[in-house]
């Protein structure tokens, strides 16, 4: 995973982690961290990049992590140099690690199993699903 998936992906998991009552302080602290220094990273090179930011996360750009928010939000992250910030990049791994997310190992990507239903992510599960 590059640093600018590595800080999407952490973005949306924080978002969506945020938004339910069990998030611990500890997550919704790394967050807003994280989200800060983006924030900051993004508005060194105008409102506009803020704005996406800010839109994807009110519901004004569709669902926290949409494609249409993924895909702006990656081509400003990109342009503003995000995967070679060392702080954000940092920030980024450890709240994924809060919120019990490891960065994927050997190309494997980040899944968002928010609406799925049957799913078993890990290693070394057994599941038995009956479906009426």
């Amino acid at each position: 995973m590059n640093g600018v998936e590595l800080v999407l992906a952490a973005l949306s998991a924080g978002a969506a982690a945020g938004l339910t009552d069990t998030a611990s302080s500890a997550v919704r602290e790394a967050y807003a961290g994280l989200r800060e220094l983006v924030r900051l990273r993004l508005a060194a090179r105008g409102e506009g990049g803020v704005r996406v930011l800010e839109a994807g996360e009110s519901g004004e750009a569709g669902e926290v992590g949409s494609d249409a928010w993924r895909d702006r939000l990656r081509e400003l992250l990109v342009a503003v140099g995000i995967d070679s910030d060392e702080e954000i990049l940092a920030a980024a791994r450890s709240l994924l690690r809060d919120i019990g997310l490891a960065e994927p190992r050997d190309g494997a990507g980040f899944v968002d199993a928010r609406q799925a239903k049957g799913v078993q992510i890990g290693d070394h599960n057994t599941q038995t699903n009956t479906f009426n």
